[in-house]
């Protein structure tokens, strides 16, 4: 633990707002009404290198103030209010004489801090207390002037007059002061994976009272609650007692990727809390996890990392039309690779989220085992991360299959270009994708289409496909190449293979096993969107597939919309109209309820993963 404290002397203007007395009739006799300014001052070490944690221009929230006399007691037959707009303390009714100015200003609610005013008879009154068991920073910031001036009768033509001699401008300062906590991690993978932090003070009392003239009294009971910490720690706190060193003990638990938790503890001192000054404090979070080299993303890490996602609403069109930038295998709908750059990327094509993802990697030149690279809380859906692993950087510490712990780092692009890769995860849903053992490969086209068009830019029977569809596009197929490998998938084909015939009709009969290993086959897929305009709402053959939009919005639960994708799908496997597998029982009868009745068991479950039907890009 160090703690650091810089030591500079600059101003800028906090200017005040306070609640407004109502001015009672002005005094008719002859005396002086001077008018002062007012404004907060910085802390008085607050440099360029500390936070500002508060606006200097903030408005005060409440304003006391009293003039008190040579002797000490609060003059009388006086008359003040503090003007809001004008951010001035005018004063009127007095007499020629020595004075102070004694102000008292909050910004913040006193009450969350237990405070009291209570009005002064002497300046050396208590003016405001706190209690002695509040036990926790204050809420509040208070500031405090004491400004001296003098009232004196001087001769004018014609007359006297009184001249004020106060400052225009007043400074408050804080009667309390701040402690900064700045917690330093040399791996930031431990930052992100804490799920608690605390502050807890062993030792350290502070004054609980405060007089007019600018004194400090009482104290505290020395019990103070845990501090629940984040990442940028600032806490304000009345002075410090004399010779009530704080000394205080951060507690920090992390999870850990594999499991379980870890806590740690730190011990660090600070010999006093200074009216109007920061305490800064650095407290280097070594931890066991240090030199772990696997990269731990949770979900603060994800978020905090702002990672992009791919076809999102306003992707360019050339972006996610070209097959060189969005294409994806259904059985493979999660991308891993770590790039040149040393950066891991994890491209997902799913409508889901992913959870507990643990990404493995084997690198040649390193060892014949694979090792944890990185372990994902999360993936979200069409996530598109970037984020650069230790591996490509510096030495760090990896777990392998057989359980030995092994140092890899600095490894060159060469070296990562070689590397395998494995994904594990126990999410239900990550097992109905690894089921899918036939997985066919899909991109999308604009097939002379014009997304950007209101219209979709037609040309012939196609329309610009936008990105709503090509999410539709990833869950249709997503399902589909699933529901191809499932056993009651199989059943009831063998046990319709009687109404199952082939481009000869009726009687060129087709088995079960030929539907299935067309089904089955290896196939890449130019997916684009359907122009209805000319009465067509389907087309397939080869590589080429389209569905007019409804069909993609509906191939949830909609058997109609599901015989037009599984009529143009037997275009795909190379059936024409004469068929069982497009205008007969194949396409209309059997899959297109199966998919239908099935969709509960099926990766995309649900048409509200994507909501596409309330997506305001849908042509209209």
């Amino acid at each position: 633990m160090k703690k650091i404290v810089w030591i500079t002397f600059l101003c800028s203007l906090a200017f005040i707002s306070c609640q407004q007395d109502e001015w009672a009739d002005s005094l008719q006799t002859e005396a002086a009404t001077p008018t002062v300014r007012l404004r907060s001052d910085r802390y008085e070490n607050d440099g360029a290198h500390t936070r500002q944690t508060t606006e200097t221009d903030a408005p005060y929230d409440r304003v006391e103030f009293y003039v008190v006399g040579e002797d000490g007691a609060i003059a009388s037959g006086l008359k003040g209010i503090y003007n809001h707009q004008n951010q001035e303390i005018k004063i009127e009714g007095l007499k020629e004489g020595e004075y102070e100015l004694l102000i008292l200003a909050i910004k913040g609610n006193l009450l969350d801090d237990g405070a009291t005013i209570h009005p002064l008879k002497q300046k050396t009154d208590q003016w405001i207390s706190f209690p002695s068991d509040l036990q926790k920073p204050l809420e509040a910031e208070y500031f405090y002037s004491k400004t001296p001036f003098s009232v004196s009768r001087e001769a004018v033509a014609g007359g006297h007059e009184y001249i004020v001699h106060l400052p225009a401008e007043i400074v408050q300062k804080r009667i309390m002061g701040r402690l900064d906590l700045a917690l330093l991690y040399n791996n930031d993978d431990v930052r992100t994976a804490a799920t608690q932090k605390t502050l807890s003070f062993h030792t350290g009392t502070f004054y609980t009272a405060f007089t007019g003239d600018g004194g400090y009294a009482g104290q505290s009971n020395g019990q103070t609650d845990p501090i629940e910490l984040n990442d940028q720690n600032t806490y304000w706190f009345m002075p410090t007692t004399a010779d009530a060193q704080i000394n205080a003990e951060i507690s920090l638990t992390t999870t850990h990727y594999r499991g379980g938790e870890r806590q740690c503890s730190y011990l660090f001192g600070v010999d006093a809390i200074s009216p109007n000054r920061i305490e800064q404090v650095y407290a280097r979070m070594e931890h066991p996890d240090d030199y772990q080299g696997t990269m731990y993303i949770t979900r603060q890490a994800y978020n905090e990392g702002n990672h992009a996602k791919i076809l999102q609403d306003g992707e360019s069109k050339t972006i996610y039309a070209d097959p060189a930038q969005r294409r994806f295998n259904t059985a493979h709908p999660l991308q891993i690779k770590v790039n040149d750059a040393g950066q891991l990327h994890a491209r997902f094509y799913s409508p889901r989220d992913l959870k507990r993802v643990l990404i493995k990697a084997q690198v040649p030149s390193v060892s014949n085992e694979y090792f944890d690279l990185a372990y994902f809380d999360s993936i979200p859906a069409f996530a598109d991360f970037f984020h650069e692993v230790a591996i490509s950087s510096r030495n760090g510490m990896y777990r392998t299959e057989s359980g030995k712990l092994i140092e890899i780092g600095n490894l060159t692009p060469a070296q990562l270009a070689e590397a395998q890769y494995k994904i594990e995860s126990d999410d239900p849903y990550w097992a109905k994708i690894k089921s899918i053992v036939h997985g066919w490969d899909i991109y999308f086209s604009l097939y002379g289409g014009d997304p950007d068009l209101p219209n979709g830019g037609p040309v012939g029977n196609w329309m610009g496909i936008r990105p709503v569809h090509c999410r539709e596009v990833v869950a249709m197929f997503i399902n589909f190449t699933y529901m191809i490998d499932m056993d009651e998938h199989e059943e009831i084909l063998r046990a319709n293979e009687d109404i199952l015939y082939g481009n000869g009709g009726v009687d060129d009969k087709v088995t079960a096993d030929q539907v299935l290993s067309q089904m089955r086959r290896e196939r890449t897929l130019q997916v684009g969107l359907v122009y209805s305009g000319n009465g067509v709402i389907g087309l397939g053959g080869g590589i080429i597939f389209g569905a007019y939009q409804n069909a993609w919005l509906a191939h949830y639960n909609n058997t109609y919309a599901c015989e037009i994708m599984f009529h143009e799908l037997g275009h795909v496997m190379g059936y024409n109209h004469s068929s069982a597998f497009t205008y007969g029982p194949w396409a209309q009868q059997l899959m297109n309820n199966f998919y239908v009745n099935n969709l509960h068991k099926f990766p995309i479950d649900s048409p509200s993963y994507l909501n596409s039907r309330n997506n305001p890009t849908l042509y209209p």
